[in-house]
């Protein structure tokens, strides 16, 4: 009996790590800076947003988090640096990245102009490679504790599986990052540092908290979806933390370059 079959629980042990969080007032970050603090993670937040980033500390630190912040978003070279930066000011070295930013602009191509297909791609692209770049620079040049670093990105279903419904620039930019996590799976493998993607279908959010609602078109559109659903239900953030664990935690060190989809089975289908 090894070590670990004797006591497997000890692979989702994340504490002590620091873990950045950009993206960390929004509904999925905010979800994980609550899961990884309460796992012991000294955490670092990463937003635009004073007051936000200010009250989530507060929530974290009396919950007896050890957190920073940072009131900045990936997208430029030098504020994802700066990012970056003030993590290891605060807590000595980065281990552990989680990037849950995104923005989606719905329209047909034929509708859309290409400054509105180009916000969607800066938040749901060029942000995720500029963090990941700045990432992979402190990670190979800090020195190495044995344990390998981890990142982890938010893609989507729609990276996968297209909609009929002027998404072409959302489809684009998740499905370019599940590329992005490939290409970087090999570049970062033998450097000691893992990338995944979780790929979502709808949670609850500000955003998606219509397609819950009794009312009409909600109640319509969720029934038309969960058809493709097999569990019966759409999502809660809390559906996500189980994934988002593992992929930052030493159970899943011989994975990487993987989207691991937390859809009830919609791609399945």
């Amino acid at each position: 009996m090894t070590a670990t079959t004797s006591n497997p629980l000890s692979l989702f042990d994340i504490s002590g790590k620091s873990a950045l969080i950009v993206g960390g007032t929004g509904t999925f970050g905010a979800a994980a800076a609550h899961a990884l603090t309460a796992a012991g993670c000294k955490v670092t937040l990463a937003d635009r947003g004073a007051d936000k980033l200010a009250a989530m500390s507060e929530e974290l630190t009396a919950a007896g988090g050890t957190v920073a912040m940072v009131d900045n978003w990936p997208d430029t070279e030098a504020n994802a640096a700066a990012i970056v930066d003030a993590v290891v000011t605060a807590h000595g070295r980065l281990d552990l990245m989680f990037i849950a930013l995104g923005t989606n602009d719905v329209a047909y191509i034929e509708d859309q102009p290409f400054d509105d297909w180009r916000k969607v791609m800066i938040a749901n692209l060029d942000t995720y490679w500029l963090a990941c770049q700045a990432a992979g620079r402190q990670f190979a040049k800090q020195p190495d504790n044995g344990a390998r670093n981890k990142v982890v990105v938010v893609s989507s279903t729609r990276g996968r599986h297209g909609l009929p419904s002027g998404y072409t620039g959302y489809c684009a930019s998740k499905s370019g990052l599940d590329g992005m996590v490939k290409a970087l799976a090999c570049e970062w493998g033998a450097k000691g540092t893992n990338i995944n993607a979780i790929g979502p279908t709808v949670f609850r959010s500000p955003l998606a908290e219509w397609m819950f609602s009794e009312e009409e078109p909600g109640r319509s559109v969720r029934e038309k979806m969960l058809d493709r659903v097999p569990v019966g239900r759409l999502s809660e953030t809390d559906d996500l933390i189980g994934g988002l664990i593992y992929l930052l935690s030493p159970a899943s060190d011989y994975v990487t370059g993987h989207t691991l989809y937390i859809d009830g089975g919609y791609t399945a289908d």
